[in-house]
């Protein structure tokens, strides 16, 4: 029951993850990456925190800091400022795409790791959901600007970096809480790119930023930040890395829908049939978690 809840939590965030895409993609023209993750994170931390502290959330051991921190500053710092270029270079769709290989990536780091082991049934879950992404985006596939490659590879290079977060942020989650681990995180990576913003005078950008903008990047650090991490990091606490990761297929569904309303992409009987494809190859790779649970709460022992 806990890793069921566990999923559907992470759908949820995956959810809020692929809306956000879409938000940052309508910014891309007006701000740089690394002001863009500044709104993201600067906004969620400070919803985060307050949040911890009263909920009396129990914060990693000091021995856990540097390390958690490490975690933070490599996945809210250097993943979504490359997660920022590449949204610059392509669609909120195309990107969500290559966003989507992190099931894999997930699965081949677990593995590599020795942390949860591949079984046929979850490697045909990830590979179910991955193809209903295809199918769905199909027909916007060709329409793509002039060097979206160059978005797609760096998002896919930048996924390894949400890979091993995944995979390592287990084993300090459960020494702490789920609210305590992200807010050490997230501020960490926070303080990191407001520093190289304020050092670079790239923020100055923002008091040139509309009513609409400024609403965007609200939802940006609301929606996309604190609220699709907080429940990120709570499903990875009740279930494991590649089941938590394998829910991110529903982020570039998400990304296309949203928009279907920032630029009037149209929904298509692709998308429909791929968003049934998608849960159900979450479905089937859920269904196999009890092996990787036993394995997961072994490592956490071990550790």
């Amino acid at each position: 029951m806990d890793n069921t809840i566990g999923v559907l939590i992470a759908v949820v965030s995956s959810s809020l993850g692929g809306s956000a895409a879409a938000v940052t993609r309508y910014l891309a023209g007006n701000a740089d990456p690394i002001t863009l993750a500044i709104l993201r994170w600067g906004i969620g931390f400070m919803l985060v925190l307050p949040a911890t502290l009263v909920l009396r959330a129990k914060f990693p051991p000091r021995g856990d800091w540097l390390t958690v921190a490490a975690l933070g500053i490599c996945f809210f710092g250097l993943f979504f400022v490359f997660y920022n270029i590449a949204l610059g270079y392509t669609t909120a769709a195309r990107a969500s795409l290559a966003l989507a290989t992190l099931p894999v990536q997930t699965m081949v780091v677990g593995a590599l790791l020795g942390i949860e082991p591949l079984t046929v049934r979850k490697s045909f879950g990830v590979a179910i959901a991955m193809l209903g992404v295809l199918g769905a985006l199909a027909s916007g596939l060709a329409a793509a600007p002039e060097g979206a490659w160059r978005g797609e590879a760096i998002m896919t290079g930048a996924v390894l970096c949400m890979a091993f977060y995944n995979v390592w942020s287990r084993r300090f989650i459960v020494r702490s809480s789920a609210l305590g681990f992200l807010c050490v995180g997230m501020g960490a990576g926070a303080a990191m790119l407001i520093a190289v913003g304020a050092l670079t005078g790239r923020v100055a950008v923002l008091a040139e930023f509309n009513a609409a903008q400024w609403a965007a990047g609200a939802y940006l650090g609301i929606g996309g930040g604190a609220a699709a991490f907080i429940l990120w990091v709570l499903a990875l606490q009740r279930t494991t890395p590649t089941l938590v990761a394998n829910t991110m297929t529903v982020n570039p569904i998400a990304a296309g829908l949203l928009a279907t309303q920032l630029v009037g992409e149209p929904i298509t009987l692709n998308l429909l049939i791929g968003l049934g494809a998608v849960f159900a190859g979450i479905w089937i790779a859920t269904t196999d978690a009890s092996i990787a649970l036993k394995a997961g709460a072994k490592y956490t022992r071990s550790s």
